[in-house]
């Protein structure tokens, strides 16, 4: 085998899909640590020069300040979901060290406000945290809250103006968790995942004022008209808690990831709810991925994000392990229900599809390299990855390195920061990935979101 040969193998180890002609191997190895070369500047956007390589690369970093809310430090260090309302070009975060929704211009990657809504903020425990889902429709921003709240906004004005706040439980201090809307009917899905069964409510919107009906809202474990219990009775046994929910405009059915299903760990799925019933009426089950994140691609093609790296004999993979790890996404056919492996992406929780680019953006909070903490420390600081990957080739083409924060105890200490959330705007094809404060990314000593793209040069 030639020396050429070797670094094609290598590369093919590894994952990663050159996007250059052969002119020389380390063009693409610095595609795949852009960052790191980027980030020599300042606090500036930065871009290619050479316009040969349409890489993914870091563009900006926008600074997102403390607020008077803020449960950590005076930093950002604890988040969840994101959403860019394509229509509007806005971007939002579920910033729970911050006690706000981030609003963010997606065309100038500027701050625009910090959105206040009575939320819980960071607890301690993200399980009784907020905000934590968001998403639009219509005119309305939908976000969820603690304990067990909804919260809707009419953002037809700005700032968006409170519309009502509603409640999926009854003296549930647990969250209100992720959500999707159905654009038809004018309802929201809502799942509570940290409570034991966890359960999805319906929610009707009044499109015009962006009101929430309050739904049947009785104690956790309790049945009622507007609430799926997701256990075995149901029709699926959810023993880890209940993951992102899609709303599918094809068929006008709700798809659920759910990451456990039964006593194997090795065994999740996706489950189908007509919302016309309330009920799941199909399970799509999904070995060895530990289904999170979900986004719909093109047609009825979901990608799954998978939240637990196994080995290549189907057990977990560790520092100790004598086998080699298999870390893969998932991409599943609903209407076939054909599932295919996506090799090569490492733990991750938000997942996203971008119809500018066609392809999917997976926020991993490990690298598919770094195997899992047995000691049950925090995660160590380095590389998290920002997966690319092409979906309709279903193959991996990059990977870019984001980053992760330990936790930090003690004095002046503060929870672990991942790089687990991800958001595109498929007008300009930027992809925003929200950072804890660091004194890497420029711009991000308080905490930040970088936005990631390709050069505008590049055609």
């Amino acid at each position: 085998m030639s020396d050429e040969e070797r670094e094609e193998e290598m590369l093919r180890t590894l994952n990663i899909l050159r996007v250059v002609p052969r002119k020389s191997l380390v063009l693409c190895v610095l595609a795949v640590v852009a960052v790191l070369v980027l980030l020599v500047g300042g606090n500036a956007v930065w871009a290619w020069t050479d316009t040969d390589r349409a890489a993914v690369s870091l563009q900006a970093t926008v600074p997102i300040p403390g607020t008077a809310f803020n449960a950590t430090g005076g930093r950002m260090f604890v988040f969840d979901i994101s959403w860019v309302d394509q229509a509007s070009q806005i971007y939002y975060l579920a910033d729970r060290s911050n006690g706000v929704v981030d609003v963010v211009d997606a065309t100038t990657n500027t701050l625009l406000l910090q959105l206040t809504g009575g939320f819980r903020g960071f607890t301690g425990n993200n399980g009784t945290s907020g905000p934590n889902g968001v998403t639009t429709g219509a005119q309305c921003l939908f976000v969820t809250d603690s304990p067990s709240r909804v919260v809707s906004f009419d953002t037809s004005s700005f700032p968006p103006a409170l519309a009502s706040a509603v409640s999926t439980a009854t003296g549930d201090l647990n969250r209100a968790d992720e959500l999707a809307y159905d654009a038809n009917d004018g309802v929201l899905l809502v799942v509570n995942n940290a409570d034991t069964p966890p359960f999805a409510t319906f929610i009707t919107v009044d499109t015009t004022t962006c009101a929430l009906t309050q739904p049947t809202a009785p104690p956790p474990g309790v049945t009622a008209p507007d609430r799926i219990l997701l256990n075995a009775a149901s029709g699926v046994d959810a023993t880890n808690g209940a993951e992102q929910p899609q709303w599918d405009p094809i068929d006008g059915m709700f798809y659920l990831s759910i990451p456990q299903i039964g006593v194997n760990p090795t065994s999740g799925g996706v489950v189908r709810i007509d919302p016309s019933t309330h009920k799941i009426d199909q399970t799509f089950p999904i070995s060895f991925c530990s289904p999170a994140g979900l986004s719909q691609g093109p047609g009825q093609h979901f990608l799954l994000g998978c939240n637990t790296v196994f080995d290549t004999a189907g057990g977990l993979w560790s520092q100790t392990d004598d086998n080699t790890a298999a870390p893969i996404e998932v991409i599943l056919n609903v209407r076939t229900g054909v599932v295919d492996q996506v090799p090569g992406v490492g733990v991750g929780d938000e997942v996203y599809f971008n119809p500018g680019d066609g392809n999917y953006y997976t926020a991993s909070s490990t690298s598919p390299l770094r195997p899992l903490d047995l000691s049950g420390g925090a995660d160590a600081q380095g590389a998290a990855i920002l997966g690319v990957i092409d979906a309709a080739g279903k193959s991996v083409i990059q990977l870019v390195p984001t980053f992760n924060l330990p936790a930090v105890t003690g004095t002046g200490g503060h929870p672990a920061s991942a790089a687990h959330s991800v958001a595109v705007d498929a007008s300009n094809n930027h992809i925003f990935v929200p950072l804890g404060a660091n004194n890497v990314y420029p711009n991000c000593l308080t905490g930040c979101i970088a936005v990631y793209g390709r050069p505008a040069t590049v055609k």
